[in-house]
């Protein structure tokens, strides 16, 4: 039974409708920690003109991701890459992209593949290229939601190293990659939807 996440098929409109008013018609899309796929699948069918290239740092559902790309018979995804953010090196040589994606991440994860991140993505960004981040944050002047608070500690619960992180550090970590918060689009269920692009 492929894997299926009911949150990403719940969210996956509202995302679409952010990227249709901010991106280009045409252009080169990487994502970040792609899980079961059914973003991108969903992108990729309703912006053909964009090239998608998945990835996660775990190769185990890479078999799942190509068989649903396959059955929603879009043509212009590429095969899974495994990616670790936190290499100092991602596995794509000079490969330069319109739009780095990556969404619900950064809270299921140690706080150091922020950093990693905002650098590989630096690195690999194209001129005017933007890279979006999605989940739940904190934010030190909005009053955080009792969902998201709970979310956060259950997190915590399961390994100390994770967490909601709040959107201030994050906009730090990226400053000293090199990019800043151009853009914050607040979402169903309590997320935001983050562009940042070269400082």
């Amino acid at each position: 039974m492929p894997n299926f996440s009911t949150a990403a098929d719940r969210n996956k409109q509202p995302i679409l409708d952010v990227l249709r008013q901010i991106l280009p018609e045409r252009g080169q899309a990487l994502e970040i920690a792609s899980g079961t796929g059914q973003h991108i699948a969903w992108f990729a069918a309703a912006l053909p003109q964009w090239t998608w290239q998945p990835s996660d740092a775990v190769t185990d559902g890479f078999s799942d991701i190509e068989a649903l790309i396959a059955e929603q018979g879009v043509a212009n995804v590429r095969r899974p890459v495994p990616i670790d953010v936190t290499a100092p090196h991602w596995p794509l040589e000079a490969a330069r992209f319109d739009l780095v994606y990556c969404a619900n991440m950064l809270h299921i994860s140690p706080w150091r593949s922020c950093a990693a991140l905002m650098h590989g993505s630096a690195r690999h960004l194209a001129p005017g290229g933007r890279l979006i981040t999605y989940g739940p944050y904190l934010e030190h002047e909005v009053p955080t939601a009792e969902g998201n608070l709970a979310f956060d500690q259950s997190l915590r619960a399961r390994n100390p190293a994770w967490g909601i992180r709040y959107r201030e550090d994050v906009e730090e970590m990226a400053a000293q990659a090199g990019l800043h918060l151009a853009a914050r689009h607040a979402m169903p269920a309590n997320n935001l939807l983050l562009v940042w692009m070269r400082s």
